[in-house]
């Protein structure tokens, strides 16, 4: 009787050990399948969560970079002193008032990933562009006229990406993906030693929000210029 019961228990577990390979093997043919399917697919949805990645590192860099700023001012560093100053061209003020310097306000300094950038708008290196010659309508104490030094805010741009990175930022805000057209701003004016101060001696750019309403308010987002070029936008010090 005890031989039998053991013979009967080891082929349960046989039969129990088959039936788990069985499993096995059919879950990895189902994972293999669909591997398969989503490479013939064409790659959308590796394209789309690629996009996701890419926008999510654009708006984060400039986030960071406000914390710095934000901590300096909090320090007592006066928002009309503040320079940035690439590390490449660091000055004998950047170690109090270098918002990249690393014994003033110690932010990374970095560039666009390469993937996210226009090839034909020029900035191919990625390069922020940071400046107070603009202001945003209906921010701080902007009330819907032209940037002066008491109403411009200290703005990262960001320009030349591409069309569809600026559609998906502004898919992601719950703006129109067709990125509005604004004219006038001045993405390319740096505010470091050789340019310091805000708007000074006068304001250089113009209003976003001024040409139209959608980005009225709005901190940080992605409008074109008239001539095609894409920019991503970012608020770093409202006034």
């Amino acid at each position: 009787m005890n031989e039998f019961s053991t013979t009967e228990v080891r082929s349960s577990e046989q039969g129990n050990v088959l039936f788990l390979i069985l499993i096995a093997v059919a879950l990895f043919a189902a994972l293999s399948y669909a591997v398969t399917q989503s490479t013939r697919s064409g790659g959308g949805a590796s394209d789309n969560e690629t996009g996701l990645i890419n926008s999510a590192q654009l708006t984060q860099y400039p986030a960071g970079v406000r914390t710095a700023v934000v901590r300096m001012i909090i320090g007592g560093t006066d928002v009309n002193s503040i320079e940035f100053n690439p590390p490449s061209n660091f000055q004998a003020s950047s170690t109090s008032v270098g918002v990249f310097h690393p014994t003033a306000g110690g932010a990374t300094y970095a560039t666009a990933p390469v993937e996210i950038m226009d090839p034909a708008d020029g900035n191919t290196g990625g390069a922020w562009t940071f400046n107070a010659e603009n202001q945003i309508n209906f921010i701080g104490t902007s009330d819907g006229g032209g940037p002066t030094p008491a109403t411009a805010e200290v703005i990262a741009f960001l320009p030349g990406i591409t069309q569809s990175v600026c559609q998906r930022i502004n898919t992601e805000l719950g703006l129109p993906a067709n990125s509005p057209t604004e004219s006038g701003v001045d993405i390319t004016t740096l505010m470091d030693d050789a340019n310091p101060g805000i708007c000074d001696p006068t304001c250089n750019g113009g209003t976003i929000g001024g040409d139209v309403t959608t980005l009225d308010g709005q901190p940080y987002g992605c409008f074109q210029q008239p001539a095609g070029t894409y920019i991503y936008y970012h608020v770093l010090v409202e006034r």
